[in-house]
């Protein structure tokens, strides 16, 4: 292995009893040397893992047991294991891998947590894999869709980056989908949408309907609200309300943080094993000077530009899906 990475305990360390910024000691050897420094977090005691919710998506003719090379797949902020289904399904079909599409904490049917930042996610990923007996799983990481003027905030793409770099045996590949091992300037598009996503809650709504005009204000594009509103159900058969099942008070809370990229340093913590990077050319998620600091940290990786903005994989499902394969598929 290239690098030193930081053990568990030190990922949990960096966080006890702190509020505000915590910065850990770097020197050239022990548990810290990764560079893992985090920015505003607000925990009492170490982090716990939470055991995450999937759907699993079987191919009819697998080309080994459902433990075997599986491909784990990630949403981003206000996603849910539904979003990938179309995509998880034509992969399992065409690759012949099992794909488990996982909700991350605080999301979908995954439980909640007080505790939301990407050290803690990809802990519940690397437990998950563990719990389910996962021999080299290829990790997905993409993001929700953002407002066209403003970086996404947090990303499926930057948990499986955090994952593979502190645990790389765990892992046997990555594909990454318009993001980088970078810290993300953030802007207030997420805050303003919790802000409608209150108000809806507030409300009483019986109808999506009702919730989409209260949102409306908040945000003019309908298919991001549409996004948004997926998260809306009925807590119990006899409600006739609905509610948000994210919990929205955690995630206005974790907002300043998930901007930032907890590795800093290339230099001592890198994923030597094969990594795709997709980017769309439309957008400006990865610039061209981000991509030295992308082969610092994945020296193994490559790179595949496709004709699309952000939304990659469902602007252009069949360019990724080529990419994908490509990437995955045995070499001669």
């Amino acid at each position: 292995m290239i690098g030193l990475r930081p053990s568990a305990s030190a990922f949990r360390q960096a966080y006890s009893g702190c509020t505000g910024r915590v910065r850990v000691p770097v020197s050239a050897s022990g548990p810290a040397s990764g560079r893992f420094l985090a920015a505003r977090v607000q925990v009492s005691a170490p982090f716990s893992t939470v055991s995450l919710a999937y759907d699993l998506h079987e191919p009819a003719k697998p080309v080994a047991d459902k433990q075997t090379s599986p491909i784990i797949f990630m949403h981003g902020l206000f996603g849910s294991k539904k979003n990938n289904r179309t995509i998880s399904k034509v992969l399992a079909r065409d690759l012949r891998r099992h794909v488990y599409a996982v909700d991350l904490r605080n999301h979908g049917d995954s439980p909640h947590d007080h505790r939301h930042d990407y050290p803690a996610m990809a802990a519940d990923v690397a437990d998950f894999i563990r719990q389910h007996g996962l021999k080299e799983p290829t990790l997905i990481g993409h993001s929700m869709p953002a407002h066209s003027n403003h970086p996404p905030k947090t990303r499926g793409a930057k948990t499986a980056m955090a994952l593979a770099l502190h645990e790389p045996d765990l892992v046997a590949n990555l594909i990454a989908v318009d993001n980088a091992p970078v810290d993300a300037r953030l802007g207030s598009d997420f805050g303003w949408y919790i802000q409608g996503m209150k108000k809806i809650d507030e409300a009483g709504v019986t109808r999506q309907a009702e919730a989409d005009e209260i949102l409306a204000p908040y945000e003019s594009s309908v298919a991001i609200r549409q996004f948004l509103l997926g998260n809306l159900h009925r807590p119990s058969a006899a409600s006739k309300t609905q509610q948000f099942r994210v919990p929205l008070p955690i995630l206005a809370r974790a907002l300043d943080h998930l901007g930032d990229f907890p590795f800093k340093s290339p230099a001592e913590v890198r994923f030597a094993k094969p990594a795709l990077f997709v980017r769309g050319t439309q957008s400006k998620y990865v610039p061209d000077e981000v991509i030295p600091l992308i082969g610092q940290f994945f020296p193994m990786f490559e790179l595949v530009d496709v004709d699309a903005g952000h939304w990659v994989i469902s602007e252009k499902p069949e360019a990724f899906r080529e990419a994908v394969i490509r990437f995955l598929e045995p070499k001669e």
